[in-house]
């Protein structure tokens, strides 16, 4: 399934009490490929003051949904050391924050004896489940969605399993 940027806004708008989303990848794209990396590598970082230059229009969807109640949750597992991708992430989670998701990171050493899903995946009120698949190399490859409830189960008992375990986003340090 394909999915646009305007499809993904859509379907996050119309959650009316929770996303959850679990990110298990030590990288996703190609350096070219991703918004801001190649500044970043470069020396370039967000200025806490410039909201203006921070990454839109996700955070504007971000603050929308959150505003009306919605709860946004975001935990990453992340190997250590981490990867280049993933320092690069934790540098600009700030914004996420201040737009209103929450975040926290859990060391990969820590999930070992976790069930986990095979796919980063959204949890949209505890019932739609999306898979992001991606290619070896971290290129988003497809979407899959399903409302099977054994497999929104498995996915929210997977992410709070996670949640329970990870260090909020201003306590982790990479």
């Amino acid at each position: 399934m394909s999915q646009s940027l305007t499809d993904f806004s859509d379907l996050i708008r119309s959650v009316r009490e929770s996303a959850v989303h679990l990110e298990m990848r030590d990288g996703y794209g190609v350096d070219n490929e991703i918004e801001g990396f190649t500044a970043w590598r470069q020396g370039h970082r967000l200025d806490p003051a410039d909201r203006g230059s921070w990454w839109r229009p996700w955070l504007d969807l971000v603050e929308e949904v959150t505003g009306k109640g919605v709860v946004i949750r975001r935990a990453r597992i992340v190997s250590e050391p981490v990867s280049e991708y993933i320092a690069f992430e934790h540098s600009g989670t700030f914004t996420n924050v201040a737009a209103g998701e929450q975040i926290r990171w859990l060391p990969r050493r820590r999930a070992s004896d976790l069930a986990l899903p095979g796919n980063d995946f959204w949890l949209f009120d505890s019932r739609l489940v999306q898979f992001n698949v991606f290619d070896g190399v971290g290129r988003w490859v497809h979407t899959d969605q399903t409302q099977d409830s054994a497999v929104a189960k498995l996915c929210s008992e997977a992410f709070e399993a996670v949640w329970e375990r990870a260090i909020p986003h201003e306590k982790y340090v990479v």
